[in-house]
């Protein structure tokens, strides 16, 4: 009995020497290790913290500068990342951080994101998403690899090619009439822009998406609102390995709910739609985007209304432009739109593209350790004076002129707003199409300036959003 109690011990002894061994080596060597690889290669960033990594630092320069509005200029860079504004300019355009234990090499070098996002190689994957993007996107193409992506782009491919996209428009008029029915009421007064644009875009992919269910679409829509929120408040959150895993927070318990929700409703919307078929009650599924996916995993309202909403903000404070904007609208509205590239540029839907690296691969110069996520901040690109000029951060629409090419000097990697590669948004045409119509209708009838109440505050929440909405005083032409 007494040998039995002897070997009992030694085992939990080295059992609790191994997961000693195993903590020591995930929370201390490998984030040490790491960090000295590549600053070997001249990739320096700011020191490995103890678990927390540089989250407690990167939440207190957010609060700091979140704490007070801004001026109106286009300089948003040091606001809505003031962590890579501030790291960039102290290490350099690549550099290292740490997500808590989790590497994150950040890549602003034009070349070496063009190497990533086309990924020749398979070598750079989408990053796994938390928990929270996870219920937010769902098992969709943002979040898929391999034969399952491939599959679901193929239909998307379909959803959204001209020919679909062609049958949406009556659909996108009719949405945007309703909203400009709505803003007679509001002649020489103020309307918050931002909220129209949210309840414009949910109408109209609501229509496009769910057809004759666009109520239950709205709904779908006003629950994404609530996960985005939940993203964004616990994207730096730290949590410890395993008990993070078994111990559930308030936030969870309530995502999981709202998720959920979301499915229930997306499931009654598609057996209503095969019930209605079986009935009679319609010929087919519809030509709709239920109709051609059966399911609903894009985001397309979140950067069509930010997109909206900069471009109102950016027309507003520039009356020379959106008279020149107008005058092209009536002089030549149905065979082509404002150009939209230069709003694209200043104001990027999507502030970073986010992949990883599994194991070790040769990027650019670099050797990359396995095991490392990549960050390419969209925003640090497009507001680069190296590539831009010193005036990157002003409104001038001229720099398009000639095409994205010519302002670029054909570097493909320095205007990515809808991303680069074979991951390139699926719904890029169709955001593009919802906001040139809603554009240019809106000159057609409108002119608008900036409401002395407006506060400007850009803040990235999935997209790029003004934090206290848009408000601008409205007069009928």
């Amino acid at each position: 009995m007494e040998a039995v109690t002897i070997y009992l011990s030694i085992y939990f002894c080295l059992l609790f020497l191994l997961v000693l061994i195993r903590f020591i080596n995930k929370l201390w060597w490998n984030p040490i290790w790491t960090q000295s690889q590549m600053r070997s290669q001249g990739i320096k960033g700011p020191s490995y913290k103890f678990i927390h990594g540089n989250t407690k630092e990167i939440i207190n320069m957010t609060n700091e500068i979140m704490s007070s509005p801004m001026e109106l200029t286009h300089q948003i860079f040091p606001r809505v990342y003031p962590h890579v504004y501030s790291w960039i300019k102290l290490y350099g355009t690549n550099f290292l951080m740490w997500n808590g234990l989790q590497p994150q090499l950040v890549v602003a070098e034009p070349d070496l994101i063009k190497e990533i996002l086309n990924d020749k190689d398979r070598a750079h994957p989408k990053r796994e998403p938390t928990n929270f993007i996870k219920k937010f996107l769902g098992d969709g193409l943002v979040t898929t690899q391999g034969e399952k992506w491939f599959k679901q782009r193929k239909l998307a491919n379909h959803a959204f090619h001209v020919e679909t996209l062609k049958s949406m428009i009556p659909d996108m008029i009719a949405s945007v009439e309703m909203m400009l029915e709505r803003w007679r009421d509001y002649e020489g007064k103020e309307i918050d822009a931002y909220k129209e644009f949210k309840v414009l875009t949910s109408e109209i992919i609501s229509r496009t998406a769910f057809g004759s269910s666009y109520l239950e679409g709205e709904n779908i829509f006003n629950m994404l609102t609530k996960l985005a929120f939940f993203i964004s408040k616990n994207e730096y959150k730290v949590r410890i390995p395993l008990i993070g895993k078994l111990v559930k927070t308030r936030d969870d318990t309530e995502s999981d709910k709202v998720e959920q929700d979301i499915r229930d409703s997306v499931i009654k919307i598609v057996e209503n739609r095969e019930k209605n078929v079986i009935t009679g009650e319609v010929a087919s599924y519809g030509d709709d985007l239920l109709g051609a996916l059966m399911m609903a995993y894009h985001d397309v309202d979140e950067t069509t209304a930010s997109v909206l909403s900069w471009t109102v903000l950016l027309l507003a404070t520039h009356n020379d432009w959106q008279d020149k904007a107008r005058k092209e609208v009536q002089e030549l509205f149905g065979q082509q739109s404002p150009n939209a590239d230069n709003i694209s540029r200043l104001y990027p839907p999507a502030f970073h593209i986010l992949r990883k690296v599994q194991k070790e691969v040769k990027l650019g110069k670099f050797i990359v350790p396995g095991n490392l996520d990549i960050t390419i901040p969209v925003i640090a690109v497009h507001h680069d004076p190296q590539i831009w000029g010193e005036d990157a951060h002003l409104f001038k629409p001229e720099r398009f002129a000639e095409g994205v090419a010519k302002a670029t000097n054909n570097n493909v990697a320095a205007f990515i707003p809808f991303g680069l590669g074979p991951r390139t948004c699926v719904g890029l045409n169709y955001a593009i199409t919802e906001a040139k119509i809603a554009l240019s209708m809106i000159l057609q009838r409108y002119k608008f300036t900036p409401s002395p109440t407006y506060v400007h505050s850009p803040v990235a929440i999935i997209t790029i959003n003004p934090q206290h909405g848009l408000q601008v005083l409205v007069h009928r032409l």
